[in-house]
Protein backbone atom coordinates (compact mmCIF):
# COMPACT_ATOMS: atom_id res chain seq x y z
CA UNK A 1 0.00 0.00 0.00
CA UNK A 2 1.11 3.54 -0.74
CA UNK A 3 -0.29 6.69 0.83
CA UNK A 4 -0.03 9.90 -1.20
CA UNK A 5 -0.66 13.35 0.25
CA UNK A 6 -1.22 16.39 -1.93
CA UNK A 7 -2.77 19.82 -1.82
CA UNK A 8 -6.11 18.35 -2.89
CA UNK A 9 -6.30 15.47 -0.43
CA UNK A 10 -4.91 12.19 0.73
CA UNK A 11 -5.12 8.95 -1.26
CA UNK A 12 -4.34 5.30 -0.57
CA UNK A 13 -3.18 3.23 -3.52
CA UNK A 14 -3.00 -0.58 -3.46
CA UNK A 15 -1.84 -3.01 -6.12
CA UNK A 16 0.11 -2.45 -9.30
CA UNK A 17 -0.20 -2.87 -13.03
CA UNK A 18 -3.59 -2.58 -14.71
CA UNK A 19 -5.76 -3.25 -11.65
CA UNK A 20 -5.28 -1.10 -8.58
CA UNK A 21 -7.38 0.28 -5.76
CA UNK A 22 -7.67 3.99 -5.05
CA UNK A 23 -9.14 4.60 -1.57
CA UNK A 24 -10.46 0.98 -1.62
CA UNK A 25 -12.29 1.55 -4.95
CA UNK A 26 -11.28 -0.67 -7.88
CA UNK A 27 -9.41 1.26 -10.54
CA UNK A 28 -8.58 -0.08 -14.01
CA UNK A 29 -5.95 1.80 -15.99
CA UNK A 30 -4.42 1.40 -19.43
CA UNK A 31 -1.01 3.00 -19.25
CA UNK A 32 1.68 3.52 -21.89
CA UNK A 33 5.08 5.08 -21.22
CA UNK A 34 5.73 7.47 -24.11
CA UNK A 35 9.24 8.38 -23.02
CA UNK A 36 11.20 8.63 -19.78
CA UNK A 37 8.86 10.22 -17.23
CA UNK A 38 6.03 10.78 -19.76
CA UNK A 39 2.91 8.59 -19.77
CA UNK A 40 -0.46 8.31 -21.48
CA UNK A 41 -3.19 6.85 -19.26
CA UNK A 42 -6.74 5.79 -20.14
CA UNK A 43 -9.31 5.43 -17.35
CA UNK A 44 -12.98 4.78 -18.09
CA UNK A 45 -12.67 6.29 -21.56
CA UNK A 46 -10.88 9.44 -20.34
CA UNK A 47 -7.39 10.27 -21.54
CA UNK A 48 -4.65 11.69 -19.30
CA UNK A 49 -1.16 12.89 -20.23
CA UNK A 50 1.13 12.53 -17.23
CA UNK A 51 4.65 13.90 -16.84
CA UNK A 52 6.89 13.36 -13.82
CA UNK A 53 8.48 16.80 -13.43
CA UNK A 54 10.42 16.10 -10.23
CA UNK A 55 11.11 12.89 -8.37
CA UNK A 56 13.02 13.20 -5.12
CA UNK A 57 13.12 9.62 -3.95
CA UNK A 58 15.08 10.41 -0.78
CA UNK A 59 12.25 12.58 0.60
CA UNK A 60 9.55 10.80 -1.45
CA UNK A 61 8.37 14.13 -2.84
CA UNK A 62 7.15 14.38 -6.41
CA UNK A 63 5.79 16.96 -8.82
CA UNK A 64 3.52 15.38 -11.41
CA UNK A 65 1.85 17.24 -14.26
CA UNK A 66 -1.52 15.81 -15.37
CA UNK A 67 -2.99 17.30 -18.56
CA UNK A 68 -0.88 20.44 -18.06
CA UNK A 69 -1.70 20.95 -14.35
CA UNK A 70 1.05 20.40 -11.76
CA UNK A 71 0.52 18.56 -8.48
CA UNK A 72 2.98 18.33 -5.58
CA UNK A 73 2.83 14.94 -3.86
CA UNK A 74 4.43 13.34 -0.81
CA UNK A 75 4.38 9.54 -0.75
CA UNK A 76 4.55 7.17 2.21
CA UNK A 77 5.17 3.45 1.83
CA UNK A 78 4.14 0.74 4.28
CA UNK A 79 7.26 1.25 6.44
CA UNK A 80 6.62 5.02 6.70
CA UNK A 81 3.00 4.37 7.69
CA UNK A 82 4.03 1.83 10.34
CA UNK A 83 6.64 4.19 11.81
CA UNK A 84 4.06 6.99 11.87
CA UNK A 85 1.51 4.73 13.58
CA UNK A 86 4.07 3.80 16.24
CA UNK A 87 5.06 7.44 16.71
CA UNK A 88 8.57 6.76 15.47
CA UNK A 89 8.42 8.75 12.22
CA UNK A 90 10.22 11.78 13.72
CA UNK A 91 12.77 9.68 15.62
CA UNK A 92 13.86 7.72 12.55
CA UNK A 93 15.53 10.82 11.08
CA UNK A 94 17.53 11.57 14.25
CA UNK A 95 20.57 9.35 13.58
CA UNK A 96 22.00 10.11 10.16
CA UNK A 97 25.63 9.33 9.42
CA UNK A 98 25.75 9.75 5.65
CA UNK A 99 23.95 10.51 2.41
CA UNK A 100 23.90 7.63 -0.06
CA UNK A 101 23.01 7.61 -3.73
CA UNK A 102 19.41 6.37 -4.02
CA UNK A 103 20.16 5.13 -7.56
CA UNK A 104 23.10 4.82 -9.95
CA UNK A 105 23.93 8.08 -11.70
CA UNK A 106 26.33 10.92 -12.48
CA UNK A 107 27.21 13.59 -9.91
CA UNK A 108 26.32 16.84 -11.72
CA UNK A 109 26.97 19.26 -8.85
CA UNK A 110 27.90 19.38 -5.17
CA UNK A 111 26.42 22.35 -3.31
CA UNK A 112 28.23 21.96 0.04
CA UNK A 113 31.71 21.57 1.44
CA UNK A 114 33.27 19.91 4.48
CA UNK A 115 32.51 21.63 7.78
CA UNK A 116 29.42 23.38 6.44
CA UNK A 117 26.22 23.33 8.49
CA UNK A 118 23.08 22.50 6.50
CA UNK A 119 19.39 22.72 7.32
CA UNK A 120 16.81 20.05 6.58
CA UNK A 121 15.78 20.35 2.93
CA UNK A 122 18.94 22.15 1.73
CA UNK A 123 20.12 20.93 -1.69
CA UNK A 124 23.34 18.95 -1.20
CA UNK A 125 24.05 17.03 -4.41
CA UNK A 126 22.52 16.95 -7.88
CA UNK A 127 22.56 13.44 -9.31
CA UNK A 128 21.61 12.73 -12.92
CA UNK A 129 19.89 9.39 -13.39
CA UNK A 130 17.84 8.20 -16.37
CA UNK A 131 18.11 11.65 -18.04
CA UNK A 132 16.56 13.34 -14.98
CA UNK A 133 18.30 15.60 -12.48
CA UNK A 134 17.58 14.56 -8.90
CA UNK A 135 18.31 17.03 -6.12
CA UNK A 136 19.42 15.16 -3.02
CA UNK A 137 18.50 17.19 0.05
CA UNK A 138 19.59 17.22 3.66
CA UNK A 139 17.33 14.86 5.65
CA UNK A 140 17.85 16.90 8.86
CA UNK A 141 19.88 19.80 10.30
CA UNK A 142 23.45 18.46 10.08
CA UNK A 143 27.11 19.36 9.71
CA UNK A 144 28.94 18.05 6.64
CA UNK A 145 31.95 16.06 7.80
CA UNK A 146 33.36 14.96 4.46
CA UNK A 147 32.45 14.89 0.76
CA UNK A 148 33.09 11.36 -0.60
CA UNK A 149 32.57 12.05 -4.34
CA UNK A 150 33.60 14.57 -6.99
CA UNK A 151 31.65 16.48 -9.60
CA UNK A 152 31.49 14.39 -12.80
CA UNK A 153 31.91 11.08 -10.96
CA UNK A 154 29.67 8.12 -11.78
CA UNK A 155 28.24 6.41 -8.70
CA UNK A 156 26.38 3.18 -7.99
CA UNK A 157 23.28 2.83 -5.85
CA UNK A 158 24.09 3.15 -2.11
CA UNK A 159 27.47 4.83 -2.74
CA UNK A 160 28.21 7.16 0.18
CA UNK A 161 28.19 10.70 -1.20
CA UNK A 162 28.53 12.77 1.98
CA UNK A 163 29.43 11.89 5.59
CA UNK A 164 27.86 13.89 8.41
Amino acid sequence: MLKVKGKHGEYQIEGSGKTQKLNAEALTLDQVELSEGHFHILREGRSFRVEVEKADRSTKEFIVKVNGRSYELKAQDEMDLLLEKLGMDKASAAVIDDLKAPMPGLVIDINVQGGQEVKKGDALVILEAMKMENVLKAPADLTVKEIQVKKGQTVDKNTVLIKF
